[in-house]
């Protein structure tokens, strides 16, 4: 089983790496990758030049970064998560994946075991529960490190910020903006007009940090500034959830979600119950052999 809608891998700099991609090919899952026009040489020697997509030059042009800046610094994934959407609009779909090109690999949380997948099913089952609602645009898996395998979670967590892996609906009169936080600005902007999100914990992805790998941000971003311009970037675009705060000897952003803790979910009126699915995943007892 595979997903129904269409994923994109927006990547810069990570043609050796290439995790997400691998974790998809290792999975049998379709995908197609994004990269600025520089960069399509290296990418298209590792990767089926069917399944790469070049930036047109015009979103990064035209991006809101919400700043001053201007060229001096990258752009972040932005521009490119942009054209991912009218992209998937463009073929058809109502609903596209995007996720972050360092992503090692997907897992299903399942009565405490974190077991990796190496099937789209995942993302089909994700895809089926949202489309039982009217009013949830954005989705996505929670990351294998927030889940601990001694705490309880429940499957997933309404109304809370999506990161790297997300599903989102094509109709919405949003677009990504901002240099940095982009993720959480989107979901902000989201709940304030009274919609869900919707953050899987059954269903989680393998995220490497961000700064712990050469190309993406790690360069352009943190390596020369730190965390504090994303950090405040955020409080100023949100001044009325997000605030500024220095943790673990860093800056962070700190957001105030329980504004949004009545944003119900609304289940389609011609949705019909159907009998549990498994996607054609159970669990399976091995014996090993020396």
């Amino acid at each position: 089983m595979n997903p129904n809608y269409p994923i994109f891998i927006i990547s810069k700099g990570r043609w050796e790496s290439r995790l997400t991609s691998k974790a998809l090919e290792s999975m049998n899952v379709y995908y197609r990758i994004i990269v600025e026009e520089q960069e399509y040489e290296e990418y298209s020697k590792v990767i089926d030049p069917i399944k790469i997509l070049k930036l047109p030059q015009k979103y990064l042009d035209e991006y809101d970064t919400c700043d001053d800046l201007k060229n001096t610094l990258s752009k972040g994934p932005g521009a490119a998560r942009n054209f991912a959407w009218d992209y998937s609009i463009a073929i058809g779909a109502v609903r596209h994946w995007v996720m972050d090109d360092n992503i090692d690999a997907f897992h299903r949380l399942n009565r405490n075991e974190k077991l990796e997948c190496y099937t789209g099913a995942i993302f089909k089952a994700a895809e089926d529960f949202i489309d039982r609602y009217e009013n949830i645009p954005i989705a996505g898996f929670n990351y294998y490190s927030f889940c601990k395998t001694t705490d309880k979670v429940p499957p997933f967590v309404l109304n809370t910020r999506i990161y790297s892996c997300l599903l989102i609906q094509n109709n919405i009169p949003y677009r990504w903006r901002g240099r940095y936080n982009e993720d959480t600005d989107l979901s902000l902007r989201v709940l304030k007009d009274g919609l869900c999100t919707l953050q899987f914990n059954a269903f989680l992805c393998g995220k490497v940090t961000t700064q712990r790998m050469s190309g993406g941000n790690t360069k352009e971003f943190y390596a020369n500034e730190g965390t504090l311009p994303k950090s405040q970037m955020l409080a100023d675009l949100h001044p009325d959830v997000a605030k500024v705060v220095w943790r673990f000897n860093r800056w962070h952003h700190h957001v105030n979600y329980s504004k949004f803790k009545d944003n119900d979910l609304i289940k389609k009126k011609l949705y019909i119950e159907n009998n549990i699915n498994n996607y054609g995943m159970k669990l399976t007892t091995f014996s090993v052999w020396e």
